[in-house]
């Protein structure tokens, strides 16, 4: 999907995690992992990991498999990407 035709807003970026076990965000130079299985979190939470200042869906987002990418973290992309 081509996010500058179909942007995903406010709550429907929790659609994208459908299926998503785990989710890495990369935040400035920082990267938060969150197991979904594990922690449980609440969706307010959940928005604020994946959505931007402008309220659409962060990007560059990507899924592999059962994990979701949010944010770029070069180290991060070479570890689950391989």
């Amino acid at each position: 999907m081509d996010a500058r035709r179909s942007t995903i807003v406010g709550k429907d970026a929790l659609s994208v995690l459908e299926g998503v076990d785990e989710i890495y965000v990369a935040k400035g130079k920082s990267v938060m992992h969150v197991n979904l299985k594990a922690e449980q979190p609440d969706k307010k939470r959940l928005l604020a990991l994946l959505l931007g200042p402008t309220g659409n869906l962060r990007a560059p987002t990507l899924r592999k498999g059962r994990t979701l990418i949010v944010g770029f973290d070069e180290e991060t992309y070479q570890k689950l990407l391989r």
